[in-house]
């Protein structure tokens, strides 16, 4: 094929694709001047008065100490939280490197969902509360959702079954609770929201040591 002929079809397809792109424009102007000024202002008042509530909704939830990872100084705060804060990570610790890791993670997540609350608490402090969740294992992440303990994270035994998962995987745990808004890229973990208890009637049955 000699060169003339090739610039010609390089140029029909120039032409076709130029031809398609005006037409998508022609099709959008028109589109504009269908709608009604008054439509145009009722979309941008809507607009306003949802980014409105969500500066509310976000400043409500900095007050009640969203944003930060923070520890719960008695079981008595701890409720005060539960009852707060609409999803709450409450991790259960002790001094000891796993549960250092687990606070490394959680500190990064807290500021990235703002929407959770994310604290913690010494288990061995905590008596009754480690009691009544059934806490055996540390650490122990109890997620909840409207006072209710939806799930639990036990050790490190879902995210490998050692101490260097990253914190996207973590993450993509949690999410499977829907105790936090998760919008990664994994299609593979099932978002359905398991059975829920009662934070002063929880029981699960563990068969792990701490």
């Amino acid at each position: 094929m000699d060169r003339s002929k090739v610039q010609e079809i390089i140029e029909q397809q120039v032409l076709t694709v130029a031809k398609a792109f005006e037409e998508k424009l022609d099709d959008e102007i028109s589109a504009l001047d269908r709608v009604d000024l008054d439509d145009i202002d009722a979309l941008r008042e809507r607009r306003l008065q949802q980014m409105k509530k969500m500066a509310e909704k976000r400043n409500r939830w900095i007050s009640l100490g969203h944003g930060e990872y923070s520890e719960i100084q008695s079981e008595k705060d701890f409720f005060t939280v539960v009852k707060a804060s609409e999803r709450v990570v409450c991790h259960f610790y002790r001094e000891n490197w796993p549960c250092k890791v687990i606070d490394k993670h959680m500190a990064i997540l807290a500021k990235k969902h703002i929407e959770t609350r994310f604290v913690k608490i010494n288990a061995e402090k905590s008596p009754f509360l480690a009691e009544k969740l059934k806490i055996i294992v540390l650490p122990t992440l109890a997620l909840i959702k409207n006072t209710k303990v939806d799930d639990y994270v036990v050790g490190f035994d879902e995210l490998g079954g050692t101490d260097d998962f990253s914190t996207e995987e973590l993450e993509e745990r949690i999410a499977r609770s829907q105790v936090i808004i998760f919008e990664g890229e994994s299609s593979s973990l099932s978002l359905s929201k398991p059975h829920t208890r009662n934070v002063r009637q929880s029981q699960r049955s563990d068969s792990d040591s701490d």
